[in-house]
């Protein structure tokens, strides 16, 4: 089994002016892990033209320290996707890990809007809540703060979906076992 641990960033603001159903990702990070890890199988990063909002807001750049000129110059979602589904078909048995269940439905969302096919299977593992009771906690913590819980530091940039997926990707000893 290969485990696909993804993060997207997406387009967002702090204000109400871009709705739920109206964000766009923005960036794909992914790691792949055989078995419980720790060693990754690879890697997936590429940005994402958005078309709805093109252009970031104030709190989508601080937020992700994405600048409007990568996003500007990436591919549409549609060959982003034909590049990463062909890099989640190059692994045996892949199944979707996240975060929390965000990034499964903003993915689902973004192919109903595309039209372009959900690249996964049905299985998606939310390895916040796994974390959690693997940790005997009472309730889920951010990112941040499970790493702290298990003595790791967050490496890289919150809020960066290839920093995001190898952050949780080094909490794999205690998601699978």
């Amino acid at each position: 089994m290969t485990y696909i641990i993804v993060d997207f960033e997406a387009t967002c603001c702090n204000t109400g002016q871009i709705a739920r159903e109206e964000m766009e990702i923005i960036e794909i990070g992914a790691v792949a892990l055989h078995g419980n890890g720790p060693f990754t199988l690879g890697q997936f990063q590429s940005f994402v033209k958005p078309v709805r909002h093109t252009q970031l807001t104030a709190f989508c750049k601080q937020l992700t320290n994405i600048p409007q000129q990568k996003v500007d110059s990436a591919d549409a979602f549609g060959a982003v996707m034909e590049r990463f589904s062909t890099w989640i078909a190059s692994f045996d048995d892949a199944v979707f890990c996240s975060w929390g269940d965000y990034d499964k439905h903003q993915l689902r969302q973004d192919c109903d809007f595309h039209g372009i096919e959900y690249p996964f299977g049905a299985e998606h593992i939310n390895i916040k809540k796994r974390f959690a009771e693997n940790m005997s906690m009472r309730k889920p913590c951010g990112l941040e703060q499970a790493l702290a819980k298990v003595g790791l530091e967050f490496e890289g940039q919150p809020h960066r979906g290839i920093d995001d997926a190898r952050n949780m990707a080094n909490l794999s000893p205690y998601l699978f076992f």
